[in-house]
């Protein structure tokens, strides 16, 4: 069975070359990727990822606001019992604010310059230790 994956962008930032690239690389790379657009709030992620039963989800921010939407995407998935789906994500966000990113649960977080490669890698091995893919 394919992992499945919930990708999109997060806020109110209309740029999604980025993300699309990502979502179609995953696709290509084996997995079911659910791509959910453009100005997702953090209850869209949630409510999709439950909805769509997915393995991990992917966020993309480049609006500033990651720190806020991030938290709040962990934040709901736990008070929804979910918080074991994988959260990961990228954008424009300053290296000084990974390490905050991964202390509140984000798993990974890719900026500027990584390769698909290295998310795809990466993607692979957190959905192995749960089983897929």
């Amino acid at each position: 069975m394919k992992a499945k994956l919930l990708i999109g962008k997060a806020g109110l930032d209309g740029h999604d070359r980025g993300v699309k690239a990502v979502a179609k690389a995953l696709k290509e790379a084996g997995f079911d990727v659910v791509y959910s657009g453009l100005y997702q709030s953090p209850e869209d992620f949630v409510n999709k990822a439950i909805e769509e039963k997915v393995d991990a989800i992917g966020v993309s921010c480049l609006t500033g606001a990651h720190n806020v939407i991030f938290r709040k995407v962990i934040d709901l998935l736990n008070e929804k019992g979910t918080g074991n789906i994988p959260v990961f994500g990228g954008g424009t966000i300053p290296e000084d604010d990974v390490e905050g990113l991964k202390k509140i649960g984000v798993r990974e977080v890719f900026l500027p310059g990584a390769t698909l490669e290295e998310i795809i890698d990466f993607v692979k091995g957190l959905v192995r230790r749960k089983g897929d893919i």
